[in-house]
């Protein structure tokens, strides 16, 4: 099963819906939920549960293969007659850290079941899972109030909760990255916010965009 993180609905999730040419149910949470209930902070991420609706893996980085540029495949080279900005963002994609192996992870659970080594008990969930602070908790409210008011028309309103719930949770990208996603004309991002994907990656480190990295074990 997979859900598209995206409060602008099936319109804005449609096209990477179609991409995936799968049948399996293909979920919108609109409200990003998952971020509250789960603890999903960026994308693409996964969790296990099993047939008995048990978590035997939490949240974590899940690609099914290397995203263009990605670090553990030569980067591609920037055009010869590139910007000084496109070749920046060539150069940060492909500082990009992401696990590698989870194809493979997933296929031994389906072979092994819960005798799979990926598997984890109860106690190994709960050591890996990250505790609900007050500031996330707040961040969530604050989000809720942005997607409200945003739906409703008020988008200068929904900006100022918006930038709030990014300051009480900065390392939830799936916050950032819809509030960025939501302004009409992406490239007037930074305008609104005062900060745009790029800036974000880089003030943090590309290497420390996927954080979950270096808790797996594949």
């Amino acid at each position: 099963m997979t859900v598209a993180l995206d409060t602008g609905g099936p319109d804005a999730a449609r096209r990477h819906v179609e991409r995936a040419k799968a049948e399996h149910p293909s979920l919108i949470d609109t409200a990003h939920r998952l971020d509250e209930l789960l603890g999903v902070v960026n994308v693409p991420s996964a969790v296990w549960i099993d047939e008995e609706g048990r978590i035997v893996r939490g949240p974590e980085t899940a690609f099914s293969g290397p995203p263009a540029g990605a670090a553990e495949r030569p980067p591609r080279e920037a055009p010869a007659d590139a910007t000084a900005e496109v070749r920046e963002a060539y150069d940060v994609l492909g500082r990009l850290q992401v696990p590698k192996g989870y194809p493979d992870a997933i296929r031994d659970w389906v072979h092994h079941g819960a005798k799979s080594r990926f598997v984890l008990n109860d106690a190994e969930v709960s050591a890996r899972s990250h505790p609900r602070t007050p500031e996330s908790s707040e961040a969530a409210a604050c989000f809720q109030l942005g997607r409200h008011l945003w739906e409703s028309g008020h988008a200068p309103d929904a900006v100022t909760w918006f930038k709030r719930a990014h300051e009480l949770q900065p390392d939830n990208w799936t916050y950032r990255r819809q509030a960025w996603g939501l302004v009409p004309d992406g490239e007037a991002a930074p305008e609104v916010y005062g900060t745009d994907w790029m800036t974000e990656v880089k003030r943090t480190g590309p290497e420390n965009y996927y954080p979950a990295v270096s808790e797996l074990d594949y």
